[in-house]
């Protein structure tokens, strides 16, 4: 037994660094369905939930970048147009780019604070804090 503990501790040191905490950084996927000419997104709020960001927010940039109306039902997106998947896959990433990650560590934990008109992305894991250039 005690030469499986030094194996593993072992193993341990010498695995790399990038692959800690892979999966906290990875973003979720926007899950849904296509009805007629609308597209729904059942996972909405997990995504919110995710990202820790204001729905509002985060309802506003998609609908802008989509470039199509749409409606929170309780706790999914109604769009108003049929989308690829992946489309709004891609915008979910660009989102989770400009508001959510940290540009210096790439930690999900940020907070949007907006001070003299401007707003930031603070990070709690390093203690950044970096402008936002794009708003919503």
């Amino acid at each position: 037994m005690e030469d499986y503990e030094k194996l593993l501790d072992s193993a341990l040191k010498d695995m790399p660094a990038s692959s800690v905490n892979v999966t906290r950084t990875e973003i979720p996927k926007a899950t849904g369905r296509v009805e007629g000419n609308k597209t729904i997104i059942t996972n909405f709020n997990q995504l919110v939930k995710f990202f820790n960001r204001d729905p509002q927010h985060f309802l506003k940039f998609l609908l802008r970048e989509l470039a199509s109306p749409g409606k929170l039902e309780e706790n999914r997106l109604i769009i108003g147009r049929k989308l690829n998947p992946n489309f709004i896959n891609q915008k979910v990433a660009e989102y989770a780019e400009i508001y959510v990650l940290c540009p210096e560590c790439k930690k999900p934990d940020t907070k949007l604070i907006e001070e003299n008109g401007k707003l930031y992305l603070k990070c709690t894991a390093c203690g950044a804090r970096n402008i936002v250039k794009e708003k919503v």
